[in-house]
């Protein structure tokens, strides 16, 4: 059996979470993400746990270095033997390197099929994503004025909870976030399309266009 390793970059809002989730499903493997990887550390009080929180304590970013020994100890997991869907990392070259140093010692006498899958999407449109954006206080339900609206106006269809508005879900921010984030991003980009490992996917449209283009890219 070929391991399935798969990276997914692309812009916030770009609908890499809700096709992660999925994915994972279909291929039966985890959906690995850095952010419930140093909660479930700093949860379980071990000492990556007490380290990284010595430092989201005060607003600083966790090292690269123990970010890498965290994703390095999940990857060497059993629940990732047959493989697993990465995102939200690598975030930066150094990131993306520190990841083929791991793959390359937890994957020693295996055959791999690795894949970079780039959300390539419309900024303009995420813009929107983001500027319509609401969300139920209550049961954490997402919703989006123009792409997904509730049934009756600013009210949850689960819990009937008045819907909110993040303050920072506005057009300025939304755009100095994407402009930070392709500066960052292009390196990575370039990387793994050197490598011939990169695949564009096209992320515009419906949830479930994007999903069959996303499974033909996985299975080809």
């Amino acid at each position: 059996m070929i391991k399935k390793e798969l990276i997914f970059l692309g812009p916030p809002a770009c609908g890499k979470g809700t096709q992660t989730n999925r994915l994972s499903e279909y291929l039966g493997f985890p959906h690995v993400d850095t952010g419930s990887l140093l909660r479930a550390e700093i949860a379980n009080g071990t000492e990556e746990g007490k380290f990284a929180k010595s430092f989201i304590d005060k607003g600083q970013l966790v090292p690269a270095d123990l970010v890498g020994r965290i994703i390095a100890k999940k990857l060497a997991g059993d629940d990732c033997k047959n493989g697993y869907v990465l995102d939200g990392y690598p975030r930066s070259l150094e990131q993306a390197e520190m990841l083929e140093k791991i793959n390359a010692e937890v994957d020693k006498g295996q055959e791999v099929s690795f894949k970079a899958i780039y959300f390539d999407i419309d900024t303009q449109i995420l813009i929107d994503r983001i500027v319509a954006r609401q969300s139920c206080p209550k049961c954490g339900e997402i919703y989006n004025k123009k792409f997904k609206p509730s049934k009756v106006e600013n009210i949850c269809d689960k819990c009937g909870t008045e819907l909110k508005t993040r303050a920072d879900d506005n057009e300025e921010t939304a755009k100095a976030r994407f402009d930070t984030y392709f500066r960052e991003t292009a390196p990575l980009v370039k990387f793994y399309e050197d490598k011939g490992v990169l695949y564009k996917l096209d992320a515009n449209g419906e949830i479930d266009e994007v999903w069959d283009r996303l499974i033909k890219i996985i299975e080809g």
